[in-house]
């Protein structure tokens, strides 16, 4: 238990507020953060398949900051497993 209650309020406020945050940066970074190159606007509006209840297929571009998250999450996986069995911690 701590000595002052307000400290915890501070801290669950302090972790929404970050979450929130990092949603509104994450959610700008995934509809503008893509690689451009000549086609891609062509790619964007064609249309390369159809399926049941009008629903259209396109070759859209993958968000840079979704590569950048899912390496970054590889790589951390693969460096604190090697990192935990180098120093012979158990996990």
């Amino acid at each position: 238990m701590r000595f002052f209650d307000l400290l915890n309020f501070q801290h669950v406020m302090a972790y929404i507020f970050c979450g929130l945050i990092f949603l509104i940066v994450f959610g700008v970074a995934l509809g503008y953060a893509h690689f451009r190159h000549e086609r891609s606007e062509q790619q964007k509006s064609e249309i390369v398949g159809h399926f049941p209840e009008g629903i259209e297929d396109r070759v859209a571009p993958f968000p840079l900051v979704m590569v950048l998250i899912i390496s970054g999450v590889v790589i951390w996986g693969f460096l604190y497993i090697l990192m935990h069995g180098l120093m012979g911690v158990k996990i």
